[in-house]
């Protein structure tokens, strides 16, 4: 390979192990078999795998910077070892994605991304793991009743690991058990991958160990007609995408043996634009004329529905890009969160938008395109913050905020 490339989507991260400080680099598209660790030293290297530079280049680009000599064995064991792991863009990576995303695209189902990893793959242990998520300490309790009144117009959950955030998606499912009496639930996800359009619908059914769940494809049928054309036509980025599978997971412990449900899975891309260029969502026609379709679709539909939103909060420290630590300044962080998850009480979608766009998305909010989209679309009155939380991270000295809220067509002291 005379001018190996770097894939540009992949994560580099600086963490500490024994001591030791390594970076890891981690391909958030799943399409090798885990992270690579290397000596931190590797990252100067790491730069020069741009597509422009030989590995000769690389030699005197460091003799250069250091001084040293590094011989050109070396960079090409670095290069071979980064190719078999599928993290450059060579033609070795390029058929992999190409057979991985043809299949993906073939396939009438969007299979389990995070088994085995995030949550068990085994269905008894998978099911043991969500109802501690209401069990364990700082949780819920489990659902003390289902439903008899429709009173829920939708709850916002993590999308962060099971293994970290489990009781606080507990506390938003909960309420959704015992007041939603929707047969739809449209999931508004975060995506994390670059997406060609800023809303992507799928009509894949998706399948966990737990079975598979419907998508409502007449919902999404109708959506497109009212939005005046077709917008899942490229869902590839549903493929490794967990915001969406992990709410999936508490919809078929609650519901698999008690009612039929169906999904309307959406994934919402980044709004990075609108934020620096401080012009309103709504105000960018693609944004105006999703939503509008949305909410059209949702006042004819015959079946109940809710909204499920998929959220984070924050993300901070050296892991997120930030020169600096999380850690002590985790009490200066909830505090910037509950002022926003006020905003997102009083359902007002423009005061969060104001707020994330003053310091240009300072804390990463990753959640803010489907609570945007949430907050735009949702008839309902009243919020009601349930539990929030901080995750740190002290290998990478960063942390991930997140929280579990519900909202109502009623006050949330009438159904309690």
């Amino acid at each position: 390979m005379s001018y190996p490339k770097l894939r540009t989507n992949i994560d580099v991260i600086p963490v500490e192990h024994r001591g030791q400080r390594l970076i890891c680099l981690r391909d958030p598209l799943g399409f090798n078999s885990g992270p690579v660790f290397l000596p931190l030293e590797t990252l100067d290297i790491l730069r020069l795998l741009d597509g422009q530079h030989s590995i000769v280049d690389i030699q005197a680009e460091w003799m250069r910077r250091r001084g040293e000599l590094l011989f050109r064995e070396e960079i090409e064991n670095l290069v071979r070892q980064l190719d078999e792991h599928l993290l450059l863009n060579s033609p070795r990576f390029q058929a992999v994605k190409q057979d991985i995303e043809r299949a993906f695209v073939a396939s009438s189902v969007r299979k389990a991304a995070h088994a085995g990893e995030s949550y068990p793959a085994d269905p008894s242990a998978l099911r043991q793991r969500l109802g501690e998520c209401f069990t364990a300490e700082g949780g819920p309790g489990e659902p003390e009743h289902f439903a008899t009144q429709n009173a829920l117009r939708g709850i916002i959950a993590p999308h962060i690991d099971l293994r970290v955030g489990g009781p606080c998606y507990g506390w938003a499912y909960k309420q959704l058990a015992e007041y939603s009496l929707a047969e739809t639930f449209i999931i508004l996800g975060t995506s994390h991958y670059e997406t060609e359009t800023l809303f992507v619908p799928t009509r894949k059914d998706y399948e966990t160990p737990l079975g598979v769940v419907k998508t409502d494809r007449a919902f999404i049928a109708a959506l497109e007609r009212h939005y005046g054309g077709s917008i899942a036509d490229d869902d590839t980025a549903h493929r490794v995408e967990h915001s969406i599978e992990f709410q999936v997971l508490f919809l078929q412990y609650l519901y698999e043996n008690r009612r039929p449900i169906q999904i309307v899975p959406i994934l919402c891309g980044s709004f990075h634009e609108m934020i620096f260029n401080k012009r309103s969502p709504l105000k960018d026609p693609r944004v105006r004329r999703f939503v509008e379709a949305l909410v059209h679709t949702m006042s004819q539909y015959e079946k109940p529905t809710c909204f499920i939103v998929g959220a984070d909060l924050a993300h901070i420290g050296p892991k997120f890009g930030d020169p600096f630590p999380a850690q002590g300044m985790l009490d200066r962080i909830e505090r910037e969160d509950r002022a926003l998850l006020q905003l997102i009480e009083a359902l007002d979608a423009e005061g969060l938008f104001q707020l994330i766009s003053r310091d240009e998305d300072r804390r990463k909010i990753c959640g803010f395109p489907p609570i945007y989209t949430f907050l735009a679309a949702t008839d309902a009155p009243f919020g009601r913050l349930l539990n929030y939380q901080q995750w740190s991270e002290e290998a990478t000295r960063s942390a991930v905020t997140y929280a579990s809220m519900a909202f109502y067509a009623s006050p949330p002291s009438t159904v309690r």
